[in-house]
């Protein structure tokens, strides 16, 4: 491939990374400014019920996301990749305004957490449906032998989109006080988010269909809906499992780990900014080199490291990031629970696509992710204070544990070709 078409093949692999980054950047605006937003939203309290109230709304978010991924999954199956991502988009940009211009509870009341709870339902079915889309489109448009290469910057992509709101929170909690920030800046975030998916909106407009679906539209295409899933229920089951272990091991230490350095290991808000870009930005380089070494030797051996990895090393990550006295430290501590993370996060997008076939891809990798992280992904900041305001912290180290010895059961199952004699795009 050369020429004119190379060209436009990295364009529509950049177009379509683009609208990824700027999909989880407005998903994760709401988990890294939770400290600041909080008390606005809900009475007034202690933090960790505070934390609490804010963990339940980002909870309700992430039920939504299964119905994203079945509704906006089969769309994009029946109409095509390209139209999914323009209306997952569409919704992203529509919730992210809504959380920005929502005025506090002292203002209106019990109105304040229920516009916020419908702003977090819209942005949950957006981002379910972007995912299964996107991790179809990607998986179908790159070429046989460097799937595992591209198809690692949806994560890359996705982690992007963390930093960029990290990069944000950053930068106010220098230009700012936290008195302004908790008062008003808070919404600056919100608002980006909204402009950067209508600009993402208007790229998305000019990429081209995946070569796949577009095959498969010249004939006769199957009736695409849920019942169809129980001829792969095999592959929904073991994509189901090892998603459990990355939705919870990626939460903890991505999402969830600014607030736990502040709350848990005592660290001050900035302190734990500074530490938590340091080790993502990190642990984002790493994605192409994994995806990379799972073109050469397959997913399945990436997928055991990772499990076998966090079976053996979470608790004494987390026990010791618990009691961290120092941002170095602490650094160090999260890049390594993040670092047993990356061989699943890697081939996280390719591995469910080359488990399914076309005319289903899209709704069955929306579901088998998005129904785990639903359970188990949106509970976890819940689960996890739960756990630390009855005084047992340890016992949510050994529910991380639990998730990686289902995974490494599911992933020593998976079929042993995989990522190396799969086509899923001709």
């Amino acid at each position: 491939m050369s020429g004119p078409l190379a060209r436009s093949h990295a364009k529509s692999i950049l177009v379509g990374s683009i609208g990824n980054l700027v999909e989880w950047y407005d998903w994760y605006i709401y988990p890294n400014f939770a400290l600041y937003f909080a008390k606005a939203f809900f009475p007034a309290g202690d933090q960790t019920a505070q934390l609490l109230n804010s963990a339940s709304v980002f909870a309700v978010g992430f039920l939504m996301r299964p119905i994203g991924g079945w509704l906006l999954g089969r769309y994009a199956d029946r109409a095509g990749r390209r139209p999914a991502l323009i209306l997952s988009m569409l919704l992203m940009a529509a919730g992210s305004a809504g959380v920005g211009l929502i005025p506090g509870y002292a203002a209106i009341g019990f109105l304040a957490p229920l516009l916020l709870v419908l702003s977090r339902v819209v942005q949950g079915f957006s981002v379910g449906g972007q995912y299964a889309a996107s991790a179809s489109y990607l998986s179908e448009i790159a070429k046989r032998g460097n799937r595992g290469f591209w198809t690692s910057f949806h994560y890359v992509t996705l982690l992007c989109g963390l930093m960029l709101a990290q990069v944000i929170l950053f930068a106010l909690q220098h230009l700012l006080l936290p008195q302004q920030i908790s008062g008003w800046a808070w919404r600056i975030p919100f608002f980006i988010g909204a402009l950067l998916a209508i600009g993402a909106l208007l790229i998305s407009l000019t990429v081209e269909e995946s070569p796949s679906f577009e095959k498969l539209e010249g004939n006769k295409r199957p009736r695409n809906d849920i019942s169809q899933l129980w001829n792969h229920w095999r592959s929904f089951t073991t994509v189901f499992a090892i998603t459990v272990a990355g939705t919870i091991s990626f939460q903890t230490y991505a999402t969830y780990m600014p607030q736990y350095l502040v709350n848990t290991a005592g660290f001050t808000p900035v302190q734990s900014t500074e530490i938590t870009m340091a080790a993502v930005f990190t642990y984002t380089l790493l994605h192409p080199l994994l995806g990379w070494l799972s073109d050469l030797f397959g997913r399945k051996p990436l997928l055991i490291v990772f499990a076998a990895g966090g079976l053996i090393c979470t608790f004494p990550v987390m026990s010791s990031l618990a009691t961290a006295k120092d941002s170095q430290t602490a650094f160090w501590l999260l890049l390594t629970g993040l670092a047993l993370l990356t061989p699943y996060t890697a081939v996280s997008a390719i591995f469910k696509a080359e488990l399914f076939p076309t005319e289903i891809r899209a709704m069955a990798v929306g579901l088998s992710f998005a129904l785990p992280i639903s359970i188990f992904g949106g509970t976890l900041p819940s689960v996890a204070l739960y756990f630390k305001a009855q005084g047992h912290e340890a016992w949510y180290y050994w529910y991380i544990t639990g998730s990686f010895a289902l995974a490494l059961i599911a992933a020593l199952f998976l079929p042993k070709p995989l990522g190396r004699e799969t086509d899923t795009a001709h």
